[in-house]
């Protein structure tokens, strides 16, 4: 398989993202004429069944999170609504049709503010953090 430089910078950064080396990814990268942000269309494969709503709900807690995901105005994350953003603009949450343990989200983010370095900041702040005990 032909994959350009930046479809490999995916595949290389999810697989150490998620300690999968062997994690199946598929990106396609191109480069298309907007001032700032990125997009990506996203199709997950679970381990079991997660239904849009429990996607949106688990999105609208998630820190550095922003729910765009509004089908009656046909309202979904844009890169010029994310630009100047430090949040990860996601939306478009839907059933992957080809797979019943799928999902297809679309995500826009400012690369310029919402890079590894900023990344780095909210995990070790993350990392800071006391955990919350369950109680027993």
């Amino acid at each position: 398989m032909a994959t350009t430089r930046e479809e490999n910078k995916v595949i290389e950064e999810t697989r150490k993202m998620f300690h999968m080396p062997e994690l199946a990814v598929v990106p396609t990268c191109i480069r298309v004429p907007v001032l700032r942000a990125h997009s990506e269309a996203i199709t997950l494969e679970l381990d079991k069944s997660l239904s849009p709503e429990e996607a949106r709900a688990i999105f609208a807690r998630a820190p550095g999170v922003k729910l765009v995901d509004d089908a009656a105005a046909n309202h979904f994350p844009m890169p010029l609504e994310a630009s100047g953003d430090l949040d990860i603009h996601v939306g478009r949450i839907r059933r992957d049709l080809s797979n019943p343990n799928g999902l297809v989200l679309f995500v826009a983010g400012d690369q310029l503010l919402k890079g590894a370095a900023w990344n780095a900041v909210q995990i070790a702040e993350a990392l800071g953090k006391p955990k919350a005990v369950a109680a027993e």
